[in-house]
């Protein structure tokens, strides 16, 4: 592997949880200059030892002024799912932006098996923004991330509260990653990585009924695995609340699963952050479940 510790490191989406945990696993393993990217500097104010610039996908020609003298820049993904054009255009005036500003390589922030769709807009999103970064002029990694294991919190306080988790997932099986992970392997790659290199990052993988039984193996409260269809899935997020379009495109979460698209494994976990990916219970025994219920 090279060593890019002494290149200049830009991070767009610095102010974020993904892009926070980036720059602490590039200061710990070294890297000399960092340079946060965010819309709203104020909110890297308080990081010690790094360059802060404004940049906002929306505004492609401001773009070209934070990347301005970055070698290898991370292009996280924006949270901005269901704006139509919103979100894969703005990762692509990105991209272009880099390739106008001269950076030498581009790493962006993909999903496991990413596919065209019209419902499927996480997915969709991901496979059109990489076909922008395959043309890039540089040097390019596109990291597929798995489902992140962070995710999982959201619904288990429904759960443990009903002894009930609903899914849409079968039998399939996703090989979930934490976030933190993904932050140390994107900072590994940023390090050490040339060339052009499609990557899958995820842990080891399970069924949902090894997830939930991992719950309740953790909290000391029964819960029971409840199969549903993806039309329940859907039905019932629209009922509580969420647009009929973004209630179809996290759906397809599980019932990609069930497909068998988020069951792909990798070592590049282990190879670019160093430590083996974090298991379902491990994650589990770091987190307050019991106060969630």
């Amino acid at each position: 592997m090279s060593d890019f510790s002494n290149t200049t490191i830009g991070i767009t989406g610095a102010s974020g949880q993904l892009g926070r945990a980036v720059i602490d696993h590039l200061q710990r393993r070294g890297a000399r200059h960092i340079v946060g990217i965010t819309r709203d500097p104020k909110r890297l104010s308080q990081i010690q030892g790094i360059e802060v610039r404004a940049g906002d996908f929306a505004n492609p020609a401001g773009l070209d002024s934070a990347f301005q003298g970055i070698d290898r820049l991370l292009v996280i993904s924006t949270d901005a799912v269901g704006i139509p054009g919103g979100r894969h255009a703005g990762h692509a005036a990105a991209i272009d932006a880099a390739e106008r500003a001269g950076v030498q390589h581009v790493v962006y922030t993909s999903i496991t098996s990413p596919y065209p769709s019209d419902s499927a807009l996480v997915a969709n999103d991901h496979f059109w923004t990489e076909r922008r970064l395959f043309d890039f002029k540089g040097d390019w990694t596109t990291l597929r991330d798995n489902i992140y294991m962070d995710m999982l919190l959201h619904d288990a306080p429904r759960a443990l509260a009903s002894g009930q988790w609903f899914h849409a997932a079968g039998n399939g099986l996703k090989a979930f990653v934490t976030r933190d992970d993904v932050a140390a392997t994107a900072a590994g790659v940023l390090l050490t990585l040339a060339g052009k290199t499609v990557l899958d990052v995820g842990g080891y993988p399970v069924a949902m009924t090894d997830v939930v039984a991992a719950f309740a193996a953790a909290t000391g409260k029964p819960i029971q695995s409840v199969a549903i269809s993806t039309e329940q899935a859907i039905a019932g997020m629209i009922g509580a609340g969420l647009p009929a379009a973004l209630a179809t495109a996290f759906a397809a979460f599980d019932s990609d699963t069930a497909r068998g698209l988020y069951a792909v494994t990798s070592d590049a976990v282990a190879r670019f952050s160093g430590r083996p990916p974090t298991t379902v219970a491990e994650f589990l025994a770091g987190q307050q479940l019991s106060a969630a219920a």
